[in-house]
């Protein structure tokens, strides 16, 4: 099957259409299963999270590369089709254990609540994974490289397992035939997951095989309609604080613990664990979908438009900064990276109407601009400059005008 190592460039426009052609349908059979400030708070926090990607690649160049040089079992796996298939299957049953830690230690809930903190059921969902998920997990999948599985083809294979799950994250596709649904994951098991009704907490893990479940005891069929999110969220469309929410409320119970022990030890353990002398949690109240109360914001006037054309031109600088074949240089990537976080944290501003957000976009889109210009070498004879220049000049009309509070 040879090498796997640009199946992220493949995937990733794939995703990109399948999360389109929901908004399409949605809209066409008059479904409300994707509200707009979700869904660019969605998009946001994934555009923030592709700027890690390249530590984790290079973690994998370095750590499973030395390991794999060094310790494997098997001398040479060629990808063909059999061989392909078993790692599949190694990199999903590693998974549904660190997806189970996930959900059972604080540290690991730290990153990967985030993803859980969305109260909708969408593809778009699917991209609201912490900047700190990916690089939790790939602590986990080493044993491969001693197998003798290499590195390049477990990046990549880890790729292929992150859009198998990236589509059972929809509300359209109800339950399948009975034998898939026994032996594949399916939207309907992840609905499950999703799931903060009392039944459904903590179960189905399983990302390919729904049979790791049904092995280990962790399977719960949908039965009941699902309620989506999770207890004690962020409550909030800024990435920032979606992304680092629970490990704020874990350094505040570790800063607050008499004893310098515990300060240590609630990181590492059980959900609701806590630490010697401060107060225990008080028991909480199952969210049903007759008592829940949905994040939701007053958005400035006129700013739905805005941030769809800013949300295209996010996704542009986004690939400038991780894509191979991008000319920027390393410094420029990373400003980049910079100016794509400063990007999504004021889109949350604009959803959330906060007075900061006039004087903050109006200082991004001049100097962003100008880099965008400069790193791309774009002259005088560039049609894409004044392109740029026009968008420029239209945003910053656009703020001036919708963006300032009275």
């Amino acid at each position: 099957m040879g090498n796997l190592g640009n199946i992220y460039a493949t995937l990733t426009p794939v995703a990109i259409i399948f999360i389109f052609v929901e908004v399409a349908l949605c809209w066409y059979y008059k479904k409300e299963l994707i509200s707009f400030e979700e869904f660019i708070a969605n998009f946001g926090t994934a555009l923030g999270n592709q700027t890690v990607n390249v530590l984790v690649a290079v973690g994998v160049y370095f750590v499973y590369g030395y390991l794999w040089q060094h310790f494997r079992i098997i001398d040479h796996i060629d990808m063909t089709w059999y061989n392909f298939i078993l790692l599949l299957l190694g990199v999903d049953f590693i998974f549904y254990w660190v997806h189970r830690w996930g959900h059972h230690v604080n540290i690991m809930w730290a990153a990967h609540s985030p993803h859980h903190s969305a109260e909708e059921m969408n593809f778009a969902v699917a991209l609201r994974a912490s900047v700190t998920q990916r690089l939790f997990s790939f602590f986990f999948f080493w044993p491969l490289t001693i197998i003798g599985f290499s590195p390049i083809d477990i990046y990549a294979m880890t790729g292929i397992h992150l859009f198998i799950a990236f589509l059972h994250h929809t509300e359209l596709v109800p339950k399948l035939w009975r034998w898939v649904e026994f032996v594949f994951t399916t939207p309907s098991h992840h609905r499950v997951h999703h799931g903060v009704n009392f039944k459904y907490l903590d179960k189905n893990f399983s990302e390919f095989l729904i049979i790791w479940d049904r092995l280990f005891g962790t399977f719960e069929p949908e039965e009941e309609k699902v309620v989506y999110g999770m207890y004690h969220g962020p409550q909030s469309w800024n990435p920032i604080n979606i992304n680092f929410h629970y490990y704020r409320t874990l350094w505040s119970d570790a800063v607050a613990a008499p004893y310098a022990v515990d300060k240590f030890k609630i990181w590492f353990m059980p959900l609701g664990w806590r630490p010697r002398g401060l107060p225990a949690l008080q028991p909480i109240v199952e969210t049903t979908p007759t008592n829940q109360q949905k994040y939701r914001t007053a958005i400035f006037p006129r700013a739905k438009p805005y941030l769809v054309l800013h949300l295209v031109l996010g996704i542009v600088l986004m690939l400038q900064v991780i894509k191979p074949t991008s000319n920027w240089t390393m410094l420029e990537r990373w400003i980049g990276a910079l100016m794509l976080w400063h990007t999504i944290i004021n889109w949350s501003g604009i959803l959330e109407s906060k007075p900061w957000v006039f004087i903050s976009e109006n200082i991004r889109i001049v100097y962003s601009t100008f880099a965008v210009i400069l790193f791309c070498g774009l002259g005088f004879s560039s049609p894409l400059l004044y392109v740029f220049v026009v968008l420029a000049l239209g945003s910053l009309a656009w703020i001036w005008k919708y963006f300032r509070v009275k």
